[in-house]
């Protein structure tokens, strides 16, 4: 028979799956030999069974009834006994520490009858008996059976006055009136635990439980244990009292004695805020020999776990109890610290150091914030879509965006949503600000892409682009030029300018500057990270200036440039020039306006690339994406306000309409169909290369979904370089199903895949992400159905393992196939992890995701035993 409950003697620090994180550690410390009060600890085996199948496992109340007694027999006295009686608590505890689990419930063994021996025990002190009882129906009431009023009455009895100024007769009265609040509740001892067992099996699935499991990514089937403690008394007096304790500031991660006690108090009235806690070196002064005794515990309990601890405590009568320790919490910046600590302490080695950080946190390191302290005015609050903080004057077009930074001034760009239209404004904003779109919304995409703030979907601006102003939240109203601050990390708004701090993190990324404690941290870690890691990491960059600083922050080539970001701006003529042409002669003088323009791109790429790797992808998008808007065109028409050109552009986008433009003519499609487009850029790339020595150009044919494809524009890409004397690999991006599923047949054609994860999700899942996200993702991950959006972090199962198959048939094919993904999925700490894990050569990502890449590359080598593994 299964074994649910454990003596804290029973267990230790590594059954945390079993035992939960609070028991797992209880029982950690009681081996230590650490004064911790004895009890037991229900398994999350037992929450499990009675979670699938509404009832306790069998067995189960026996075993508790079994360690009951015995926790009985060495106390020297029975749960509730009338004139002698113990008292235990009842604790949740999951393996994760999870915010919205059931609140502790302290005390349990009170009635009217053991009240009076608790008093007896404590030397006729009434006064801590009836506080203690009045202390168990308000946390039974409030947590196990749901009632409130509880804080109401104890604030209308005490008025002004502090709890420990009411005396026993007032405590009588408020035990009295809190039964009348929770006429449910039990007399019997036994009672009183076992619903609160129950309770605390039920709160698994609350709804705040529910919510924070959502938000950490923590999995919904883990259950959570239950710790039955004996009681220890903080209450009783100015010799007594509970704290919590840190052993290492958890914000910054410095060294010292950091944390909070109260006297004559009990369970969580330090974090309540009932009264003004003091700090634990004041403690000192109280109790010097509680107060040593806890140094010595807490540098015990750091050396042994090797970390930083959080610790709770209860100090009874001048003795100290142990109630509680785990690793702790901390800051981003106090990770990275006390990780690097650790290693000079020669606690750890510098691969642990590694594995104690992460890409979330570095991220976190590298975007400016607002400084906390400011006065702020909110407006409304959006969708956090890329962190940071920026301030600027409100604009409503990207030409004005343009206009306005020329002259040096800051600026938020203001959309309803953005375009690749609006791609110059992006680039000259400081942030950037939607009322519509989610976090893989256009907006939010390139913004990250960029490093540039941007909240998305802010629902309740009304923004009317003719005005140039928007509407929120009781009838404010900004205007274009009023200043407004957006913060990313929050997705807030406010009004007018909140100050801005900058982050040295990014500053040394930039300048290589070891400016203080925090970045040598970062750059010792990162080195090591460096050192471990299989997989490359490059950029997703279309610009010199962009590849520039994707080398600065470590960039080794560029995995996707994107040619179509070169047809934006002044050259849109050009390529509406391309669609209207009416013979071949028309469209070759378009190709060549095109080809000198393209030309010069490529080699300012190269030469800021100096000799590592520039894989450019072809056009991708369909042509209509650089014509005017149908809309638009056919209202100048009607309006008899249209030129011969005009209508001549309606024609041409009347004709390249298409229902599903995502799916239509695009990528190689658009290339086999429009002669000479491939091949003006090819030639392009051949003659850039020429004039940058040591340039290495990898040229990507895109949406290839057939071998026969490829072959046919390989062909003629191979003729063009061998003219020109260029040697270039030549390969493809798998974004469609099929390519994934023929690798094997399309490796014989492609010396390279690069995975395209955005459209390659696009299309396994059959969503549009540009409509999907705003309209149903939401109630998506409400149900369970994602844990986090597929275009966030790869879908292994799905999209994953189409990459798997792609990858494992290709090299089968072509021994020596080089494998990476382009997609932004590159720069997803979990994505990057299944990179490794599936072999691929490298990611490519945004400039400002490169250092998360190379840090989690590196993370990923360690879990699988280090970078020669593969």
């Amino acid at each position: 028979m299964a074994k649910f409950v454990y003596d804290f003697t029973e267990g230790n620090k590594d059954l945390k799956d079993l035992l939960g994180g609070k028991g797992a550690n209880l029982a950690e410390m009681t081996n230590l030999g650490l004064p911790v009060p004895p009890g037991f600890t229900i398994t999350t085996e037992a929450c499990r069974h009675y979670l699938e199948h509404g009832d306790l496992p069998e067995g189960l109340t026996d075993e508790i009834d079994a360690h009951l007694a015995a926790l009985e027999k060495r106390m020297g006295r029975r749960l509730g006994q009338s004139d002698d009686p113990l008292l235990v608590s009842v604790r949740s505890g999951a393996k994760f520490s999870m915010p919205g689990m059931m609140d502790t419930v302290l005390n349990i063994g009170l009635n009217d009858e053991s009240v009076h021996g608790l008093a007896k025990q404590a030397g006729g002190n009434e006064r801590f008996a009836w506080d203690s009882y009045r202390r168990l129906i308000q946390m039974f009431g409030k947590t196990v059976l749901g009632v409130e009023g509880f804080e109401e009455a104890l604030d209308e009895l005490k008025g002004s006055r502090q709890d420990t100024d009411l005396t026993v007769d007032e405590l009588r009265e408020l035990v009295r009136t809190y039964k009348r609040l929770a006429p449910a509740f039990p007399s019997d001892p036994r009672e009183q635990m076992r619903m609160a067992v129950m309770a605390v099996f039920d709160s698994w699935n609350s709804e705040r439980a529910v919510l924070y499991r959502r938000q950490e990514r923590i999995p919904a089937d883990l259950g959570t244990a239950v710790n039955i403690c004996s009681m220890v008394f903080g209450n009783c007096g100015d010799d007594s009292g509970t704290g919590v304790a840190f052993t290492r500031d958890p914000a910054s991660g410095r060294q010292g004695v950091y944390g909070d006690y109260l006297s004559n108090a009990q369970g969580e009235d330090v974090v309540a805020g009932i009264r003004n806690t003091i700090s634990l070196q004041e403690l000192e002064e109280l109790d010097k020999g509680a107060y040593d005794e806890l140094m010595a515990i807490m540098a015990t309990l750091e050396n042994h776990y090797r970390d930083l601890c959080d610790i709770e405590f209860t100090v009874e009568r001048g003795k100290l109890w142990m109630l509680q320790t785990r690793v702790g919490k901390r800051t981003a910046a106090a990770a990275f610290r006390i990780a690097t600590q650790l290693v000079d302490q020669g606690l750890i080695d510098l691969d642990e150091a590694l594995r104690r950080v992460n890409g979330d946190q570095l991220a976190q390191l590298m975007f400016p914030r607002f400084a906390k302290d400011a006065d702020r005015k909110l407006v409304t609050k959006g969708m956090n879509a890329s962190p940071g903080a920026a301030v600027g004057k409100a604009v409503f077009s990207s030409e004005r965006a343009v206009e306005l930074a020329a002259k040096g001034e800051d600026v938020i760009l203001v959309r309803r949503e953005t375009t690749p239209d609006d791609l110059s404004g992006m680039i000259a904003a400081k942030g950037i600000l939607t009322s519509r779109g989610g976090k893989t919304s256009h907006a939010a995409v390139v913004a990250r892409g960029m490093g540039k703030t941007c909240v998305c979907g802010a629902e309740e601006l009304e923004v009317s682009i003719s005005a140039k102003r928007f509407t929120g939240p009781g009838g404010v109203e900004v205007g274009e030029g009023d200043l407004i601050s957006i913060d990313g990390s929050t997705g807030e708004v406010f009004l007018g300018e909140v100050p801005v701090v900058d982050s040295a993190v990014v500053e040394y990324f930039e300048r290589g500057e070891l400016s203080d404690e925090l970045v040598t941290a970062v750059d010792r870690i990162m080195r090591h990270a460096d050192s471990m890691r299989a997989l490359g990491v490059r950029a997703n960059a279309d610009t010199p200036e962009d590849a520039s600083r994707a080398r600065r922050f470590g960039a080794e080539g560029i995995g996707l440039c994107r040619t179509e970001h070169m047809f934006l701006g002044d050259r849109r003529q050009l390529v509406e020039d391309l669609v209207l042409a009416s013979d071949r002669q028309e469209r070759q003088a378009a190709l060549d306006a095109l080809e000198p323009l393209q030309q010069a791109d490529f080699t300012g790429i190269f030469q800021a690339m100096e000799g590592l790797p520039v894989t450019i992808r072809l056009i991708d998008p369909p042509l209509h994406e650089f014509l005017p808007d149908i809309i638009d065109l056919s209202i100048k028409v009607a309006a008899g306000d249209a030129t011969d050109k005009d209508r001549e552009l309606l024609a041409a986008v009347k004709r390249l309409h298409e229902q599903n433009p995502m799916l239509g003519l695009r990528g190689v499609r658009l290339g086999l169909v429009i002669p000479g487009l491939f091949a003006m850029q090819v030639r392009a790339i051949a003659e850039a290369a020429k004039q940058v020595p040591g340039a290495r150009a990898e040229i990507m044919i895109p949406l290839v979904g057939a071998v026969q494809e490829l072959e046919a524009v390989r062909e003629e890409a191979a003729r063009i370089l061998s003219d020109a004397g260029v040697e270039a690999l030549i390969g493809t991006m798998i974004e469609v199903p099929r390519a994934a599923l023929t690798a094997g047949q399309i490796a014989e054609a492609a010396q390279f895949f690069s995975f395209g994860t955005n459209d390659l999700t696009q299309m396994t899942w059959g969503f549009s992400r540009d409509d999907v996200e705003a309209a149903f993702f939401s109630r998506y991950l409400e149900l369970g159905i994602f844990g986090v959006s597929p275009f966030e972090t790869l879908d292994r199962d799905g999209v994953g393992r189409l990459v798997r198959i792609a990858a494992e048939e290709g090299r089968k094919a072509r021994p020596d196939l080089k494998l990476g993904i382009c997609g932004e999925h590159g720069g997803d700490p979990d994505s990057v992890h299944f990179c490794h894990e599936v072999g691929l050569d490298y990611v490519s990502c945004s400039p400002f995701r490169i250092p998360v890449a190379r840090l989690e590359a590196g993370r990923a080598a360690l879990e699988t035993g280090g970078s020669d593994t593969r």
